[in-house]
């Protein structure tokens, strides 16, 4: 089993692909979609990944799909599994498997991930129907007195209960903390929190014995709060962020895929590239975005099927954009093909 957890984290950071997170929430994409003023129901969000799903050419540049429980089950109007779409296309289908966010506290916005008690009994589901791979997020916020030592304890905790979980049912876990953006902290400061949460993760998963080979880190990139009024400096952000995961992740992880945490489509490709440009990691460095691989197609979207083709053309653009910076081999001048 092992080995088979091996072959699919490599198979998935492998070849410059990434992984195309479509596991937002029922309340999330209600949102999205109400950016774009379109209502939010089963067919009209079925038909909004089944779309993207059928994009010519997707598997060349993702090698995964992070799926919600609704879609992992979902049929598109055909009558197709979508699920199933991605299978025979050779990309893996995977499954966002915690419950959400629960506050430790009344008097705190910190929190933990809910699901952990369940989760042996609801990922059998999700192993019969052919998953490999799974993703467990959890939250970290920095503020005043924040991040609390329970808040990162609790948290580490739970990844790597999931995690073990999740390997002995034979299933690949996406290990997720997050340090989110939203703040006006410096540079350096998510810099500290991210090692010090990396850290206490890492030893946790240690002290399970999971398999490192046979996981795959998401992480934040190390950047300024986004309330800080600090500009995005590119090659800093790649610095810092490559100098903090070489002092916290071991060796012997597959890979690495960052989630893109709110930053703009753009600036998560440029980061991502500028940190595969530096090309002295010992794990493959590649994505795991949502919005910044869908925001566009998103829009072009709106709502009307009609604009399949020009959704279709402009999400796989983004997907070879980030395949390229997975190489570093990115340019501006790419972005106008």
């Amino acid at each position: 089993m092992s080995e088979d957890l091996q072959n699919i984290a490599k198979k998935i950071v492998n070849n410059g692909k990434g992984i195309l997170a479509a596991d937002e929430s029922t309340n999330t994409i209600k949102k999205r979609f109400e950016s774009i003023n379109v209502e939010s129901n089963e067919k009209t969000r079925s038909s909004y990944r089944d779309m993207l799903f059928s994009t010519p050419e997707i598997s060349k540049y993702i090698s995964g799909v992070i799926l919600f429980e609704e879609t992992f089950f979902q049929k598109n109007e055909d009558g197709e599994s979508l699920k199933d779409k991605l299978q025979n296309i050779d990309c893996c289908p995977g499954i966002k498997i915690d419950q959400g966010l629960e506050e430790i506290s009344k008097d705190s916005i910190e929190t933990f991930t809910n699901g952990i008690e369940t989760l042996n009994d609801r990922i059998k589901p999700f192993v019969e129907n052919g998953a490999k791979f799974t993703k467990w997020r959890a939250v970290i916020n920095i503020g005043e007195n924040m991040p609390s030592a329970d808040c990162i304890k609790k948290n580490s905790y739970l990844l790597s209960e999931y995690a073990l979980i999740s390997q002995n049912n034979g299933l690949v876990p996406i290990v997720e903390p997050e340090v989110i953006m939203e703040g006006s902290h410096s540079l350096d400061e998510c810099y500290e929190v991210t090692k010090e949460t990396l850290n206490r993760v890492f030893n946790d998963l240690k002290k399970k014995e999971i398999n490192l080979k046979g996981m795959l880190l998401k992480p934040n990139m190390v950047v300024p709060g986004s309330k800080s009024g600090i500009d995005l400096n590119t090659k800093e952000i790649a610095e810092k962020t490559l100098k903090c995961l070489k002092e916290t992740v071991p060796n012997e992880v597959t890979g690495i895929v960052f989630l893109s945490g709110g930053l703009s489509s753009l600036n998560a490709t440029m980061i991502l590239n500028e940190i595969n440009k530096l090309n002295d990691a010992p794990w493959n460095l590649s994505f795991s975005y949502g919005r910044a691989l869908q925001e566009d197609a998103l829009k072009a979207w709106a709502g009307k099927n009609e604009n399949k083709n020009k959704v279709q053309e402009i999400f796989l653009h983004r997907a070879k954009m980030n395949s390229l910076a997975c190489n570093g081999k990115w340019e501006t001048s790419l972005e106008n093909e």
